[in-house]
């Protein structure tokens, strides 16, 4: 594929620009082959110009967050990857308890932030390793939360260079999904709704959330976080460790002894260890439950 023309322009809009690129290094998993390119954008012009270029030229691309729930290839992708940085990792507040922040932040830069400002309602996510794009691309959440109970509209980029808005009744908001599931149209900036909250209340619950994924999560080997969607119910984790998959392993991958709801890559683990592991354990669970897993995690 002829990608000096789209080189050019990148370099033109100040974008950083990286040829042949590892993509392990850029996901929690710590799997994945190369990209033929990947474009650091800084700003919403150049984003607009990128995608007009890539759109008329029909160049496959991948939008790449903090690559938290994320399994990418070992031969990698055959197109452009394109991160958010600069000004879309910027954070401000638009009034009192509503926030404005860039698609490219990571939750835990927001968390910090929120914290500093005494506004309460992203407590939950505090040691999620996403960016805030990917949160609301997936609509994250745990311990009952989402974030879509703190979401008022975001921004997008369509894939020919249009900007657009959408409140939150237009995001389709549903379990671990949204409209942005159905399109290429990139999430630029965010707007946030939160509450005034006292500071060392705010902090008492992030530490709270914390502690309990320290306790109960395999954070010491590489992990995409909780593999399967949760059956309606029941636990993926728990019919996983019912069915005595605790420790099975394919290759590289394993199903955590610590938590079964996890797949973790134990040092030496390909994309493909990780999907049969994978297909192997959703066909022990329906052999002895009757309940098909569903995937969380997001394959490239």
């Amino acid at each position: 594929m002829f990608y000096e023309p789209l080189i050019k322009i990148a370099k033109e809009e100040n974008c950083f620009v990286i040829e042949d690129q590892p993509l392990a290094k850029y996901t929690s998993f710590k799997i994945g082959g190369k990209a033929d390119l990947m474009i650091n954008v800084f700003g919403e012009m150049a984003l607009i110009k990128i995608l007009k270029f890539i759109c008329s030229e029909k160049i496959p691309y991948y939008i790449l967050g903090n690559g938290s729930n994320l399994l990418i290839n070992d031969n990698g992708f055959r197109g452009v990857i394109l991160k958010l940085s600069g000004e879309f990792t910027d954070i401000k507040l638009l009034n009192n308890d509503v926030i404005l922040c860039g698609a490219g932040a990571k939750i835990s830069k927001l968390c910090l932030f929120t914290l500093e400002n005494y506004l309460s309602g992203l407590e939950f996510l505090w040691g999620i390793p996403a960016s805030l794009g990917g949160a609301v691309f997936m609509n994250a959440g745990a311990y009952n939360l989402e974030i879509k109970d703190v979401f008022l509209s975001c921004s997008h980029i369509t894939p020919c260079g249009r900007v657009e808005e959408l409140k939150k009744e237009g995001l389709e908001f549903g379990y671990r999904k949204s409209v942005y599931m159905k399109s290429k149209n990139i999430i630029t900036f965010v707007k946030l709704q939160l509450q005034k909250a006292n500071k060392l209340a705010i902090k008492s619950k992030m530490d709270d959330f914390l502690q309990k994924r320290k306790e109960k999560q395999p954070l010491n080997y590489p992990n995409a976080g909780s593999i399967f969607k949760r059956p309606i119910g029941n636990f993926a984790g728990t019919l996983i460790s019912n069915c005595g998959l605790k420790g099975l392993r394919i290759g590289g991958a394993q199903v955590s002894e610590k938590h079964a709801g996890f797949i973790v890559n134990t040092g030496v683990a390909t994309c493909e260890d990780v999907l049969n592991l994978i297909k192997l354990v959703q066909e022990e669970v329906f052999k002895k439950s009757g309940v098909l897993l569903e995937k969380e995690l997001m394959v490239l």
